[in-house]
């Protein structure tokens, strides 16, 4: 181990961070300061890597859970040789740079993951390590080893403090991912001070009770850290949290204090801090020429580690051709198996989410990838697989359906972890109105641009007798506010069927649905071209009439409500429209638009939930058929009955 390259390198990162902050006058220089040597030791002696190939689907991914601390990643991507120059740092958090304020997944070469809210890093850790271990169960032979590789993450204490870090780590100590290793940046500084002031458990004592091997040292201890690993390692059974002692901000005339972790440290520090590190005080930007030496030896050792993989994966292939079959597959999302769709006849009552579970068995049977699981409704959710070779577990790593127990942060974080690792498309299941829980990590999946699945059942008041708290009122609204996420809201089985027709063709966003506890009706669509149709977001189901009187705009539940309604009015003609994506919908041209809803003077939308985002359909705010408050306890029918939200209710507004 070359000790001096490993020194020069953490000297530089350090220099590049405190400039680059101090340039964009923004930033965080406590963590780059405080953590360093770890960077250095990590990419230039532990991880396996390939800056010439940074989607190498074996290599070490590196996760920095602590995303604010983005200048520790950035330059240690650019001293090690990945598509980051220095004018990327030099233009840290500047519109358009490489090198934004809180790393970005598919923005930079070599950045595993989007982090900044704090917590959801190592939930992601662990779903990379999840699917490691799927995909090592799954392709691995006895004379070839081609997934073979380790997740590490750097967590602080915010990190450790969110909910969604303990939902995680309980998770992967149950399930035994021993090829999880967590690096714990222990300085005891937050913002506000001393974590002394709300952050005083036996963290230790802590990993240990979920399963966890904790090990600890020095953050400055180069070889301590190698040897700490090294044990790690030896562990198969227990992820490892590795504590590792440091000084936030260390070198900073300010370190070991808040002034350091979210602020530039001001002209004279950023001198002071450099002359502190055998550095010239007024030259920008320095890296030592041995940092780059020392990399471009290293990259040569690397690159043999990678050329030897890629000999080992070309034998592998030849020998395993339905393997390589799958392999390629998984990673082009195409269809590597047959199965045929659900069928279901006109008039058949079938909730939404039966059907979906339907779908789940043919697309297991389709895509051999396809992995997913339910945060303890599996029954309920109908999301159970039956060709999924049984439950995931420290024994069964080949079981594709995961019990995430009731974790639906975690499991939503996790899920996206192993969408990003690469290689399996994940589903989750719970209620809509746990969506709420789920929302964090929703929104970074649409973020990192990850088609990740959402099957959310038991989608209105029809929940019936668990009342308001389990009734999602504004959860559909608030949803299809964020950016990317494809809403999906089915109002039969059949067009639940190609809903996840449409979801499993998604390569660039997440996909979620909205699905019915109750039985609703497989209605006749007068649209003989409907399964095209309805990939724009809406077809017509009952035509009414080339200009009908009225045209009633629906989703899910309330399509057959409508139809319902419809055959109750008299002396006018009615249309009713099945919008399964209201944003696909809204998104096509005017002339579509116009074909579906058509020229009648009035529409009226239907939608048990919020009115939020329906507003312009109509031209009175009496004719938004919505449910505007929350719900009540009882049978389903009956509390409908109390919110008049009924056929007959409807079929008196279309009446008027």
């Amino acid at each position: 181990m070359n000790l001096n390259g490993i020194a020069a390198v953490a000297k530089s990162i350090r220099s590049l961070s405190i400039d680059a902050i101090q340039k964009a006058n923004s930033g965080h220089p406590g963590l780059p300061l405080g953590c360093a040597e770890l960077a250095a030791v990590l990419y230039g002696e532990i991880m396996k890597h390939n800056p010439a190939d940074s989607k190498w689907a074996d290599r070490d991914r590196f996760v920095l859970s602590a995303g604010h601390g983005s200048m520790l990643l950035y330059s240690v991507l650019h001293l090690s040789g990945y598509k980051v120059s220095l004018d990327d740092i030099k233009n840290f958090r500047q519109v358009g740079s490489k090198c934004p304020g809180h790393p970005e997944f598919g923005w930079t070469d070599g950045v595993e993951n989007t982090s900044g809210p704090l917590g959801q890093g190592i939930a992601l850790g662990v779903g990379m390590a999840m699917a490691e271990s799927i995909l090592a169960a799954k392709y691995n032979t006895k004379a070839h080893k081609i997934v073979d590789h380790y997740t590490y993450v750097l967590t602080g204490e915010g990190c450790l403090e969110e909910g969604v870090s303990s939902e995680a780590c309980s998770f992967a100590g149950h399930n035994k991912l021993g090829k999880l290793i967590v690096f714990y940046d222990e300085n005891r500084i937050s913002i506000d001070g001393s974590t002394d002031i709300t952050f005083t458990e036996d963290i230790a004592k802590r990993y240990e009770a979920y399963g966890w091997q904790v090990l600890k040292g020095s953050m400055y201890d180069v070889k301590g850290i190698l040897k700490l690993v090294e044990k790690a390692k030896k562990e198969s059974s227990k992820p490892s949290l590795i504590m590792l002692k440091s000084v936030i901000g260390k070198y900073a005339p300010k370190q070991g204090t808040p002034k350091v972790h979210g602020e530039a440290l001001g002209e004279e520090d950023v001198a002071a801090t450099k002359i502190n590190l055998g550095l010239k005080s007024d030259e920008f930007f320095q890296v030592d020429d041995e940092a780059y030496a020392y990399f471009a030896d290293r990259r040569i050792e690397l690159e043999k580690r990678y050329s030897d993989w890629q000999a080992e994966f070309a034998a592998w292939k030849n020998e395993n051709p339905e393997l390589a079959a799958q392999w390629k597959a998984s990673y082009e999302g195409s269809e590597d198996g047959t199965s045929a769709d659900p069928s279901y006849e006109t008039g058949k009552m079938v909730a939404t989410r039966t059907a979906s579970g339907d779908m789940i068995s043919a697309m297991g049977e389709r895509y051999s990838y396809l992995v997913g699981g339910s945060a303890d409704l599996k029954g309920s959710n109908k999301s159970g697989m039956k060709c999924d070779g049984g439950t995931y577990t420290p024994e069964n790593r080949s079981g594709r359906s995961i019990e995430y127990g009731i974790r639906e942060f975690g499991m939503a974080s996790e899920a996206l972890g192993m969408s990003t690792h690469g290689g399996i498309r994940p589903f989750v299941a719970t209620y809509l109105v746990f969506s709420d829980y789920m929302r964090p990590s929703i929104r970074l999946a649409a973020l990192m641009k990850q088609p990740v699945i959402y099957d959310l059942t038991h989608d209105s008041i029809h929940v019936g007798e668990d009342g308001p708290t389990h009734q999602p009122i504004e959860q559909l609204a608030s949803l299809r506010a964020i950016p990317g996420l494809q809403v999906l809201r089915p109002g039969d089985a059949e067009e639940t069927v190609e809903a996840w027709h449409m979801a499993m063709n998604s390569k660039d966003h997440p996909v979620l649905f909205s699905l019915t506890r109750q039985n609703v009706p497989v209605y006749a669509k007068e649209d003989s071209d409907w399964k095209n149709t309805i990939k724009k977001g809406a077809y017509i189901v009952r035509k009414g009439a080339d200009n009908p009187d009225v045209t009633v705009v629906a989703t899910g539940s309330e399509v057959c409500m409508a139809l319902e309604a419809a055959e109750k009015v008299q002396g006018k003609s009615v249309r009713v429209v099945s919008v399964m994506d209201k944003n696909l919908f809204e998104a096509q041209n005017e002339d579509f638009r116009k074909s579906i809803l058509g020229t009648s003077s009035r529409v009226i939308v239907a939608e048990a939930g919020v009115r939020n985002g329906w507003e312009f359909y109509v031209k009175s705010k009496e004719d938004l058929f919505t449910i505007d408050r929350f719900g009540e306890s009882g049978p389903a029918k009956k509390v409908a009955e109390a919110l008049g939200f009924t056929a007959d209710k409807l079929a008196e507004l279309i009446q008027k």
